[in-house]
């Protein structure tokens, strides 16, 4: 069995060709990459001290969770583009990836053209982490936390489309109820997701069930990248629920409002 992911270049990245290479035969990884210190260096996220301190955060939440980056697996093919890059490459020298029996889009970006076509074609899957139909875009699950919605921190999977984040969906896969701060959560349901689709992967049974289309009327928000500010960020560090506030919601969590929920 081989596996196509885009992805980028992150340690959680990293960890998902990881798991998809132990129930693969082989792996094709494409991997967008970013500067592993967003806030300390602009990139795809302004450098500032607040940025700083708020991935400091992030990147020590991640590191628990997924340790550091490392070299793939024996059974791995990579291929290291600059993020964005990815629409204008040749579909040919894509070649060798675009022969694979699943395909899987984690942290890549808006896919579009021939490619998203082709993966169109071939049921590709995408991770999104954050709430689909409720919270699309960037960052979901932080305005999820954001706007006191911890229960809705998740992954959805979901077949890909044309539209950002907006296709039927075939899974949400949801952290358990736990006592941690909000950044662990966010790494934690991270994990979740992708746990959730190497098993299916593994098991054969990644499309059993059918693919749910999203109900547009049910989005709480949509966000864009240059809506997290410093202004929001410094909100954020200050504000944040603590882990019991995070405990009590997710005891509360409504499983009848997500698609054939995976809690893991």
């Amino acid at each position: 069995m081989r596996v196509t992911v885009f992805t980028s270049n992150q340690p959680r990245h990293f960890r998902l060709i990881e798991k998809l290479a132990n129930v693969a035969d082989h792996v094709f990884a494409i991997q967008e990459c970013t500067t592993l210190f967003p806030g300390k260096k602009k990139d795809y996220y302004v450098a500032s001290p607040v940025m700083e301190e708020y991935f400091f955060h992030v990147r020590a939440a991640e590191k628990q969770t997924f340790g550091d980056v490392a070299f793939p697996p024996d059974n791995v093919t990579s291929l290291a583009l600059f993020l964005g890059d990815i629409n204008d490459v040749d579909m040919k020298a894509l070649a060798p990836a675009l022969q694979s029996d699943y395909y899987v889009v984690f942290g890549a970006s808006f896919l579009k053209g021939p490619l998203a076509e082709f993966l169109i074609e071939k049921r590709a899957i995408n991770i999104h982490m954050g709430a689909s139909p409720y919270y699309r875009g960037n960052s979901c699950n932080f305005w999820a936390i954001e706007d006191g919605h911890a229960d809705y921190v998740c992954g959805t999977i979901h077949m890909i489309t044309k539209g950002l984040d907006s296709g039927p969906i075939l899974f949400h896969a949801l952290p358990k109820p736990q006592t941690v701060d909000p950044f662990l959560l966010g790494m934690i349901s991270v994990d979740v997701a992708q746990n959730a689709v190497a098993q299916h992967i593994k098991n054969g049974s990644l499309y059993d069930a059918p693919a749910v289309p999203q109900d547009r009327s049910q989005e709480l928000r949509y966000t864009k990248n240059v809506e997290f500010t410093d202004e929001v960020a410094s909100r954020y560090l200050r504000m944040r629920p603590s882990p019991e506030t995070v405990r009590a919601i997710l005891d509360k969590r409504d499983l009848s409002k997500f698609i054939n929920p995976v809690v893991l």
